[in-house]
């Protein structure tokens, strides 16, 4: 069976025009990591029912069901202008919750407007992103690559972000959105000194825009891995984001924590993330892509029912998510590096997207799931049946990981 890679050339250089995206992508997430705070932060001020704050989660992570039609567009035209489009509409929505905070008018349903908004914008950049790296380092730097922007996205915005926006909104509520849209600002005039290389070549005559999403999906479902893969990580999602959605109801009233400690909660569970992303291409390298992202698929659902079982104190509940997040980040860097290895360029955005419509669409079903299963039977409840429903989806797919073959 072929494994995805021999060991990265990791200690040639990445190229310079990574590095502008790369720049860019530290300082944007600095902004998202103070909101991921901030958000739930504001909802709880403003209600205290799980459906509803987990109504916010599930708006921004909503757009991900749209996100063919963002795959289509990637592969149409020139993804750099992409980018910038994408954080430019983003720096101008926060500015204006920004503002809306600052006089004292906001109201649940603008969380949800933002969160969607957001969520919509990152779909389109994620999908140009993710499709532009190999263009910038080519593909025997993927995992070195893609190991330092997952690296930068969990220092940035689930380990530095948290706890900033935390204090920032217990200190004055308007800072964390100013922070964010200030992050976005900058992020666009890093891009923007990135070389522009065109749209994708077209190797055929463009069609409509359905038959190109068709393409992607038929792509999708004719390759056994890349199939596989996307399966796992989108019960993974649907299973996390249950728990997830209402994790601030959790740290009040399980963990009993401040607004502050929440912020320094979202930061302690972010360190397995980092750990792991920063060891990604090197663990990848000495155990193989099979075995490692056999490994992280069954660590994921034993750590949520220990968390279930054992999680009543911030201690247990980081030592616990601290296993988990090492698993996930592990599994993003082999199943992303996986994909763009194996999915033509001209196919790179709409393949992409169909895989990320698929995993990151089950997120506001899990949303949504998690916050009636909480109001109905408490804030553990999300914990156990998350943890129960992945550790069955893995156990399923596991004849077929076995098999780990990359060329199907």
């Amino acid at each position: 069976m072929t494994e995805v890679s021999a060991a990265p050339r990791a200690k040639q250089k990445l190229p310079a025009q990574f590095q502008y995206l790369w720049t860019a992508s530290l300082i944007s997430t600095l902004g998202d990591g103070a909101l991921l705070a901030a958000v739930p932060l504001l909802a709880k001020s403003l209600t205290r029912d799980p459906q509803l704050i987990a109504g916010v989660a599930t708006a921004g992570s909503a757009p991900w069901l749209l996100a063919l039609v963002g795959g289509v567009v990637v592969d149409r035209y020139d993804r750099r202008l992409l980018m910038t489009f994408a954080q430019v509409f983003q720096a101008v929505l926060v500015g204006a919750i920004a503002v809306i905070v600052t006089f004292g008018l906001t109201q649940l349903w603008m969380l949800y407007l933002l969160a969607f908004g957001i969520g919509s914008a990152e779909v389109l950049f994620t999908a140009a992103s993710q499709s532009f790296v190999p263009t910038l380092v080519g593909r025997d730097l993927l995992e070195v690559a893609n190991g330092r922007i997952i690296t930068t996205q969990q220092v940035s915005q689930q380990f530095a972000g948290p706890p900033l926006g935390a204090a920032l909104f217990a200190f004055a509520m308007p800072l964390p959105f100013w922070l964010n849209a200030t992050t976005f600002t900058l992020s666009v005039l890093l891009i923007s000194r990135i070389r522009r290389v065109g749209a994708p070549a077209q190797t055929r005559a463009r069609r409509s825009m359905l038959a190109e999403i068709g393409e992607g999906l038929r792509w999708l479902g004719k390759h056994r891995l890349p199939r596989i893969l996307t399966i796992g990580a989108g019960a993974g999602n649907f299973c996390e984001y249950m728990a997830l959605s209402v994790l601030v109801l959790f740290s009040s009233q399980v963990l009993h924590l401040s607004d502050r400690g929440y912020g320094i909660l979202l930061a302690a569970m972010a360190v397995g993330g980092v750990i792991g992303s920063v060891l990604s291409a090197r663990t990848i390298a000495l155990f193989g892509a099979r075995q490692v992202a056999i490994g992280a698929q069954l660590m994921c659902p034993l750590a949520w029912l220990a968390i279930a079982w054992v999680g009543r104190n911030a201690i247990t509940l980081v030592a616990l998510f601290t296993l988990f997040s090492i698993a996930t980040s592990l599994w993003s860097v082999v199943a992303l590096s996986a994909r763009q290895r194996l999915i033509p360029d001209e196919l790179l955005g709409r393949v992409t997207s169909a895989s990320r419509m698929l995993t990151f669409g089950a997120m506001p079903l899990g949303a949504l799931a998690g916050g009636y299963i909480a109001k109905e039977f408490g804030l553990i409840a999300p914990w156990v049946v998350g943890g129960f429903l992945s550790l069955a989806v893995t156990l399923a797919t596991l004849p077929t990981m076995l098999r780990w073959d990359e060329s199907e």
